[in-house]
């Protein structure tokens, strides 16, 4: 079959058929595999307020390529109601018949009440860096957690289903990485705390979003409504009873979580070092907000317990400085990289050919970060250090407080991410 043929992938539960996408600077492109269900939709009384369930096998070949059309657009006809419990597979169209990829799982951010896998390709990481990306998505909004906590319910089955099927599709259940962004990020640092997550993933990517940040998401819900916030139970039932006019006002916010999931908050977790000991980046961009820089901060202090920054796996901490031309226009000059930048450069898309059109043609210092970023992050997934041939070294993170700043023209190793003037320069003006 020639790459560009639309290729049929067969598992236990059914056929997929996927298509092809090229991508800028590579010979070969992608097998895209869109819209594919990891659970069952949660339709019905029986369904709607329970865990998410696995999938039973389907005897018809499913056309896994529905997509929106662009960059944070809906897509049409495809995610209906209630269909949000889908993935969308990434892999290189020319690999070995029983190759064995490194698997990275990305999980969107929004606050948890937006965005999508929809908003993201990952085409260019996958062919430049020969991985299987997953983007996954989950339930949203405050209502979400009220079903019993199900984003991260989602975002664990999910995994297992990556841990049962993504063989089929080229990459290595034993070689997952979990990797998001803002509250994407912030699940990746919860699953870290979580006992369901284990055996689950092996390497962890958390960026502008860790797990004491979210506990501030808590404090903010019993603000607003007028609930105790001292346990997830006590938290829910009381907005139960809330009006919805009341429910829809602080729905924005995030709800810490409990029970099951997390057996203790992510403060009594890190502290009695119950978390999984797996190689773990993180990182904030330099013009996003100090609240997230004092939050990265907190999790890798060395006044913090050894059960975070001696876990027994290594840490790298980075501060990424760089603006991408193509948004320098959309911003006021003195900002450098604001909230999310680095996703650009994170998953290529100077090189996707795909749904996601940016609005002006990358720079050559955008293209050349962007390889570098790829093969940071690509690196990780495959040995557990980000470093490589041709890349600025990055030292782990440790009791010098090393961290790599990224720029397009220089990626220099610095101490102490907080003493660095240009993460407060942006809100001294």
């Amino acid at each position: 079959m020639p790459l560009s043929t639309a290729s049929e992938i067969h598992t236990k539960l059914g056929s997929l058929r996927g298509k092809y996408e090229s991508v800028k600077g590579k010979d070969t492109g992608v097998h895209a595999y869109l819209g594919v269900p990891f659970a069952k939709p949660p339709v019905g009384p029986a369904l709607r307020l329970a865990a998410p369930g696995g999938l039973g096998r389907s005897e018809r070949l499913c056309d896994g390529c529905c997509q929106g059309n662009g960059f944070h657009s809906r897509p049409s006809g495809c995610f209906r109601r209630h269909r949000v419990l889908y993935l969308n597979i990434y892999t290189p169209a020319k690999r070995p018949e029983n190759a064995k990829l490194p698997v990275m799982v990305w999980i969107h951010g929004g606050g948890y009440v937006m965005g999508s896998a929809s908003t993201y390709s990952g085409s260019a990481l996958a062919a430049y860096q020969d991985v299987v990306v997953v983007l996954i998505q989950y339930h949203l909004g405050l209502l979400g957690f009220l079903r019993k906590i199900t984003p991260f319910l989602d975002q664990i089955q999910s995994l297992k289903w990556v841990q049962e099927h993504i063989h089929n599709f080229g990459g290595d259940p034993d070689l997952v990485t979990i990797f998001g962004e803002s509250a994407g990020g912030i699940s990746v640092s919860l699953l870290l705390l979580s006992p369901l997550s284990e055996g689950l993933f092996h390497r962890a990517i958390a960026e502008s979003g860790t797990a004491p940040t979210y506990a501030l998401g808590q404090d903010l819900i019993a603000n607003v409504s007028g609930c105790s916030a001292e346990s997830t139970e006590k938290t829910a039932d009381c907005i139960k009873n809330l009006d919805m006019e009341t429910i829809l006002t602080i729905a924005k916010f995030s709800l810490i979580t409990g029970g099951h999931f997390l057996q203790k908050s992510p403060s009594e977790l890190l502290l009695q070092h119950q978390l999984l000991t797996v190689p773990f980046m993180t990182g904030v961009n330099n013009h996003e907000g100090s609240f997230l820089l004092a939050q990265v901060r907190h999790l890798l202090t060395n006044q913090q317990p050894p059960s975070v920054l001696h876990a027994g796996a290594p840490v790298y901490l980075y501060g990424f400085q760089h603006s991408p031309s193509f948004l320098k226009d959309k911003r006021p000059s003195f900002v450098k990289s604001d909230h999310g930048d680095e996703i650009y450069s994170v998953f290529g898309y100077c090189f996707a050919v795909s749904h996601v059109q940016l609005s002006s043609a990358c720079s050559e210092e955008d293209e050349q970060l962007n390889k570098i970023m790829m093969s940071y992050w690509g690196n990780f997934a495959r040995t557990g250090s980000p470093n490589g041939q041709g890349l600025v070294h990055w030292p782990k993170y440790g009791e010098k407080e090393d961290y790599l700043a990224i720029d397009a023209k220089n990626q220099n190793v610095f101490q102490g991410l907080k003493k660095d003037k240009f993460f407060i320069q942006y809100w001294e003006i």
